[in-house]
């Protein structure tokens, strides 16, 4: 007879944007599947801008009883000015407070009589101060990166630089391990250009993640293996990679504020259109544009002539009448070829036969989703 494993149990520290906690939860759910004697319980921080972050938590553990959700005890979050001026800044803040919380919430877990032995954290990579707990508490904590082992290759490059050394427009080009080509400064991310805390959030994060025991990588080497094998052979000093991916919930995430009836309406449109034949333009949960641009991208659609489905957000500055932001006359010209929603069941129009094409922010889950599905990718 097999020796049966004994009970163990992970805890996972996330936060609520959904590109993060969907993929923590996607590998958390895989964890579970392949070993079944795995507990995991998900301490998510809180912000003010990830609004589906508990209705997704609360979706998943009421089908998965070896998940558990724990909150934090309420703390006196960094002021919203902060949050505004960078997000990673106002992050790295909020963890310096929430520490203690963290700290006390995981002892609470371990002292627990119906807790099982807990052998590991698994932490956000934008967390990585947590770390501290872990060590506080001998438990080996492992660092997790919903992103990909190219973006992992960019913090770990910060470690060769100065806490105050600012990227500007002038650095034209950067040498990074893992990308074949020197890398353009144009297309880094803005937290790397700003000088109100998000450049040295960044740097702060990154010096952290040698404390890690290993960094769990959202890829596979298929699709990054120049990228994850300069890491492997030393490129760049670096914990132990495991790449885990595609995590991909083809079930779509769940949204609080779902119109059911405007997801049926978008898949019957769908369904009346030639195959390949529609563009989908979607820009991430944040992606939201002014006036002139969204005025810009109307006007690009109506001259190429194509069928589209647009999920258009306005910015929060702004009027959400569409018929102020548009151009004029273009209601009534996509009539029949065209159709706007404020949101769209992204894996569902990915899949469906009718898409030819995908317009996008290009954010991991994102381009994970159209390779999956098959759908070219026009890089936004």
């Amino acid at each position: 007879m097999a020796k049966m494993k004994k009970k163990a149990g992970l805890i996972f520290f996330t936060t609520p944007g959904i590109g993060h906690l969907g993929s923590s939860l996607e590998l958390a759910q895989l964890l579970i599947n392949r070993h079944n004697h795995l507990s995991i319980t998900i301490i998510c921080m809180k912000l003010p801008h990830a609004p589906y972050s508990d209705a997704y938590l609360r979706s998943i553990t009421a089908s998965q009883p070896q998940i558990q959700a724990i909150d934090l005890p309420h703390v006196e979050p960094p002021p919203k000015e902060l949050l505004n001026r960078s997000i990673p800044h106002y992050i790295w803040t909020l963890l310096q407070i929430l520490k203690p919380q963290v700290k006390a919430t995981v002892q609470n877990i371990l002292s627990s009589s119906q807790s099982n032995p807990v052998i590991g954290l698994v932490i956000d990579v934008f967390c990585s101060p947590i770390i501290d707990v872990g060590n506080d508490l001998g438990i080996p904590s492992y660092l997790f990166m919903p992103s990909n082992v190219g973006f992992l290759s960019l913090m770990l490059s910060l470690q060769k630089r100065q806490v105050g050394d600012v990227f500007c427009d002038s650095d034209s080009k950067w040498l990074i391990p893992g990308f074949p080509d020197p890398f353009p400064s144009s297309v880094m991310p803005d937290a790397v250009f700003n000088k109100e805390g998000g450049y040295a959030a960044y740097y702060n994060l990154a010096q952290r993640f040698q404390d890690s025991k290993g960094i769990i990588v959202n890829t596979f080497s298929e699709l990054e293996q120049y990228a994850i094998d300069a890491l492997c052979e030393g490129q760049i000093q670096t914990p132990s990679i495991y790449a885990v991916g595609p995590l991909i919930n083809l079930k779509g995430h769940p949204n609080p504020n779902l119109d059911h009836a405007q997801h049926d309406r978008i898949l019957k449109w769908l369904d009346e259109q030639p195959d390949s034949s529609v563009v989908f333009l979607c820009f991430g949960s944040r992606g939201s544009f002014d006036p002139p641009q969204t005025r810009e991208i109307a006007q690009a659609l109506q001259r190429s002539g194509v069928r589209f489905l647009w999920t258009m957000r306005t910015s929060p500055t702004t009027t959400k009448n569409e018929e102020r932001t548009l151009p004029e006359g273009f209601l009534e010209w996509t009539e029949g070829r065209g159709m706007l929603c404020d949101w769209a069941p992204q894996v569902e129009v990915l899949a469906h036969k009718a898409i030819g094409g995908f317009v996008s922010h290009c954010g991991w889950n994102s381009i994970l989703e159209s390779l999956w599905f098959g759908v070219p990718i026009l890089t936004w």
